[in-house]
């Protein structure tokens, strides 16, 4: 079967809003880790939601796409805007490492949430 990449690409960027939120000083407002943790949890029953009531065949792989898409896009929007915000590169950009660190835990966020998808949608079938 083939994935919706439409479907990933929508989801992973929607994910964005994570950093959109973190960037413009709103999380701190609400108070870390705290705001981090709910806003993370909140885009992951999103996500989770969406795969279960469009029926998507295979969750996992859907939601671990997902996670990485999200790693990407999370890499470049910070190695754009941390040179315009603060005058140097700052971020993953600056760390192989830390490049490698961003795309296994988004990619690890996304085949968790897409195993609970899986593990739900077998449920709700029982």
């Amino acid at each position: 079967m083939n994935l919706s990449w439409k479907l990933i690409v929508a989801l992973g960027a929607m994910a964005l809003i994570r950093p959109l939120l973190s960037g413009t000083g709103v999380l701190d407002m609400i108070g870390q880790p705290t705001a981090s943790l709910t806003v993370t949890l909140a885009i992951t029953i999103i996500w989770i939601m969406i795969v279960i009531t469009k029926n998507v065949p295979r969750p996992v792989a859907t939601l671990a796409g997902a996670g990485l898409v999200y790693g990407i896009a999370a890499i470049i929007i910070s190695g754009i805007l941390s040179p315009i915000l603060t005058g140097e590169l700052q971020g993953p950009l600056t760390n192989p490492l830390a490049i490698i660190s961003v795309l296994i835990t988004n990619g690890i966020w996304g085949l968790i949430a897409g195993s609970l998808a899986s593990l739900f949608k077998k449920i709700s079938k029982e």
